[in-house]
């Protein structure tokens, strides 16, 4: 990503943590976690593998709820920046969003009966078409920029941001609702099990026992906005997507290279478009899933790269969100610059040797006004964001 800091003028997430950005802040800082067996499905596995599901959350009933999800945090994040559908009339306003299973084609009660010789009700397909999360985004708001669904794995969100921000660069698009988006579900839940990678207890990110990911749900939107129109409405940016980098390591479906050398590609690319060194780093949101292999590559690496740079996990809090993940994390990153602190990495007790470093334990101030949000995905594909604070336009 090159051309210039990309002003962030509004953010809205909802999360285990809390159905709004702050709600969620709060929860981090006081360190509270719930997760436990799900409540909206259900398995005949022996072990009830705990899940960070949203509570006491209904949409609209013709949508999805991952398109609900991202309703939600759009909703927030356009009121934090003060517009609404009437402020968006006549503005090249683009959507970006990241997904991993939000418009997958998974409805088994209907594929079971199709199956089974049955002419079921086209309802449940129709509900699955009309829940492509940007494309809701765009009819919701009466947006007539791109429009784009990006499903890369659990990079999506992070991925979504960094396109976003270079459409603003390009000039293509005056505003962008740029983030990320993901429910829980059976199919996705037993997924998991069945590699063998879901923890039977609450997540342990970076923990040397850690035994693997609980699954979450939940949506960030952030509002990237051109600089001139900042300026026309007299609205001041609440941070600055600074850069964006991205990689692949071409090694394994599901696996991170060993030597992490894809990632560090990512940094290092996300680092040079922000004309950043690691001295100005106040900290890195790792993507920290609490699964073995991902967990020591991702360590190791920033034990490499950024030795002494405080880095931390929030999925402790909000599970393995996937496609949603890097928007949410990116989402928190920019709060925890505005507090100048970072609340300490949920479920970690014991550092591992195997990576050399450790994140953070308790609620820690951090000193400077840049921090990077990263997201590793299956595929071997990288995605980091360099977000900072700083003179606003």
């Amino acid at each position: 990503m090159t051309g210039g800091a990309v002003p962030i003028s509004g953010l809205g997430c909802i999360s285990a943590a809390g159905s709004t950005l702050d709600a969620c802040m709060d929860t981090l800082f006081l360190g509270r976690r719930a997760p436990a067996p799900p409540r909206r499905f259900s398995t005949s596995h022996p072990i009830r593998y705990p899940v960070f599901e949203v509570p006491d959350f209904e949409g609209p009933a013709d949508l999805l709820r991952t398109a609900a999800l991202l309703l939600s945090a759009a909703e927030e994040a356009l009121a934090d920046a003060g517009l609404d559908r009437e402020a968006l009339a006549g503005l090249r306003v683009g959507a970006c969003i990241g997904t991993t299973v939000g418009s997958a084609m998974n409805n088994e009660p209907f594929c079971q009966a199709f199956r089974a010789g049955a002419s079921p009700s086209m309802a449940p397909m129709d509900r699955i078409l009309r829940s492509n999360p940007a494309a809701v985004l765009a009819r919701t708001f009466g947006l007539t920029g791109p429009c784009q669904t990006i499903v890369n794995a659990c990079s999506s969100g992070t991925d979504a941001v960094g396109l976003g921000a270079s459409w603003i660069q390009a000039g293509l698009c005056d505003l962008v609702l740029a983030g990320g988006a993901d429910e829980l579900g059976r199919i996705t839940y037993n997924g998991f099990i069945s590699m063998r990678i879901s923890a039977p207890g609450p997540c342990r990110p970076f923990d040397r026992d850690r035994e693997g990911l609980n699954l979450g749900e939940g949506a960030a939107v952030l509002v990237l906005e051109a600089p001139d129109l900042l300026r026309r409405r007299g609205r001041r940016a609440r941070s600055f997507v600074l850069g964006y980098g991205s990689s692949c390591d071409a090694y394994h479906p599901t696996a991170p290279s060993p030597d992490g050398a894809g990632l560090e590609r990512a940094i290092r690319e996300a680092m040079a478009a922000a004309d950043l060194a690691p001295a100005g780093i106040a900290f890195v949101n790792a993507h920290g899933t609490s699964t073995p292999d991902n967990d020591r590559v991702e360590g190791q690496v920033l034990a490499r790269i950024l030795p002494g740079v405080p880095f931390l996990s929030t999925k402790g809090f909000t599970g393995h969100t996937l496609g949603a993940a890097g928007a949410i994390e990116a989402a928190f990153t920019v709060a925890c610059l505005e507090r100048g602190r970072i609340p300490g990495s949920a479920g970690f007790e014991t550092p591992d040797p195997d990576i050399g470093a450790e994140p953070v334990r308790e609620n820690s101030p951090v000193r400077g006004a840049v921090a990077l949000s990263q997201s590793l995905a299956f595929g071997g594909n990288n995605a980091v964001l360099a977000l900072g604070l700083g003179d606003r336009p």
